[in-house]
C-alpha cells in the first residue's frame, strides 16, 4: 500500500498588483475586482482544505493580468492584455520573479512525496464566475481530471458520491466548465509524474456560492482520500 499525500495549490488566488507594475493598470480598478484579475473565493477554500488536513499551499502573489501561472510558457493567454505589450526582458522579469518559482516550488514538493514512495493527490482550487459571454454556466461545484488516468477517475467519482450525500442540492459536473486535459499546471505535471504517484484534480467552485462556499464538502472529499490508500 502507498500512503496519499496532499498538495493544495491556488494559483489565482489574489488580485494584487506589484507596485512597479501598478502604471499598467492605471484606471483598471473595476477589472481588477473582477474575476477577470482572480479567483474569488478559491483562496478561502485552499487555506482552510490545507490548515485543516496540514497539507503544503501555494498561494499566486499576483493578479493572473500580471502573468497566469496556470498557463504553460507559450499559452496565448500566459499574459493578459495589458502585459503583452511589453518588452521580452519585461515579459523574462515577470516569468523569473513570479512565475516559476511559484510552479518550481508546487513541482519540487510533489517530486520529493513521490521519491518517498508516496501518492500525491494535488488539489488545484478554483472558482468561475456564473455568467460568461452572456451564456449561464449550469454547475455549482466542478472537477476537471483526465479520464485517461485511473485515480483521478476514481478519486473524482468518489467526490460526487459524498458530496451528492451531503449537499444533494448542489449541481455536480465533470470536466466543465472547461476540459479536465486543457492546458493547466496539473496537465503539465501529468507529463512529469506518472498515475501511480500523481492525481491531479483541479476543483472549480461557481462564484454564485461565495455566500456560502462548499468547503466542508470539498474538505470532507479531501480528508476521504487521503485517508485512503492507493
Amino acid at each position: 500500500m502507498t500512503r496519499t499525500q496532499l498538495v493544495v495549490s491556488c494559483e489565482h488566488a489574489t488580485n494584487f498588483v506589484p507596485r512597479e507594475y501598478r502604471p499598467l493598470f492605471r484606471a483598471e480598478h473595476a477589472r481588477l475586482e473582477s474575476h477577470l484579475a482572480w479567483d474569488p473565493g478559491a483562496v478561502v477554500v485552499a487555506r482552510r482544505a490545507a490548515e485543516e488536513l496540514g497539507a503544503p499551499l501555494y498561494e499566486g502573489e499576483a493578479t493572473r493580468l500580471l502573468v497566469d501561472l496556470n498557463r504553460s510558457l507559450h499559452h496565448r493567454s500566459l499574459f493578459s492584455r495589458f502585459t503583452s505589450v511589453l518588452g521580452g526582458d519585461a515579459k523574462r522579469k515577470i516569468i523569473d520573479r513570479y512565475y516559476v518559482p511559484y510552479r518550481r516550488s508546487v513541482e519540487d514538493t510533489i517530486r520529493e512525496r513521490t521519491r518517498r514512495n508516496r501518492f500525491v493527490l494535488h488539489a488545484s482550487i478554483h472558482s468561475f464566475t456564473p455568467v460568461l459571454d452572456g451564456k449561464e454556466r449550469h454547475g455549482d461545484l466542478c472537477f476537471l481530471y483526465d479520464p485517461s488516468r485511473n485515480h483521478e477517475v476514481t478519486i473524482v467519482r468518489r467526490w460526487i458520491h459524498e458530496i451528492q450525500t451531503r449537499r444533494p442540492s448542489l449541481r455536480l459536473r465533470r470536466n466543465y466548465p472547461y476540459r479536465g486535459v486543457a492546458d493547466g499546471l496539473t496537465t503539465h505535471f501529468r507529463r512529469l509524474f506518472p498515475d501511480n504517484r500523481y492525481a491531479g484534480v483541479e476543483i472549480e467552485i461557481n462564484q454564485a456560492l461565495l455566500d456560502a462556499l462548499p468547503v466542508d464538502e470539498i474538505i470532507s472529499c479531501l480528508k476521504m482520500s487521503v485517508a485512503a490508500r492507493t
